[in-house]
């Protein structure tokens, strides 16, 4: 059982993975209504607003990054060791080498996200003005009119997200991962 940090953290992971599942449909809905709307205007009415493309773009990037926090908490992410759900590790060596193909994997994960997230807030020479969102937040989208901070903020937020669940897999107890994987993979 995990102590006062761990269920406060796995706690998180689970709101999270509420909050980025929620959005995500969202934007998968904005997505697919932006497309309906672009196709219906382009092919009946001959004149597709221009907005319909930015947006369901826009969506995309969205959609996209918040799916992945998901693909990630549910482990649906490449994995170097592959079991079938509910089948532990037999044997000391078996344990010991799954025990390292998570520690490796959990690096290169902090390994690729990272930078990302560094480079979110601080530009070259560590300058914030030449970060990815500074530099976001002084650009316009063409048609919809909003800062285009407000799409690039899912970067960082991914990045914010699938550290959290990485920092959740620690406190997971063996039993419960594998429990959770075979019923994510269900869909339960």
């Amino acid at each position: 059982m995990p102590g006062p940090v761990g269920r406060f953290v796995l706690g998180l992971s689970r709101g999270i993975d509420r909050l980025a599942g929620a959005a995500t449909m969202v934007f998968l809905v904005a997505l697919v209504g932006a497309v309906m709307v672009q196709v219906v205007a382009r092919y009946v009415l001959n004149s597709p607003p221009p907005w319909t493309e930015e947006m369901a773009r826009y969506a995309m990037i969205w959609a996209g990054l918040m799916g992945a926090t998901l693909s990630f908490k549910r482990r649906f992410d490449p994995a170097l060791v592959n079991r079938a759900p509910g089948t532990a590790a037999k044997g000391p060596r078996a344990a010991f080498i799954a025990a390292g193909a998570g520690v490796f994997q959990g690096l290169v994960v902090m390994i690729y996200l990272l930078p990302i997230l560094w480079h979110s807030f601080f530009g070259p020479n560590m300058n914030p003005e030449r970060s990815f969102l500074l530099r976001h937040s002084r650009m316009t989208a063409e048609t919809l009119g909003f800062p285009t901070l407000l799409v690039a903020v899912a970067v960082p937020l991914m990045a914010i997200f699938i550290l959290i669940h990485l920092a959740a897999r620690v406190f997971e107890p063996a039993e419960t991962a594998e429990t959770q994987d075979a019923s994510d993979a269900l869909g339960t």
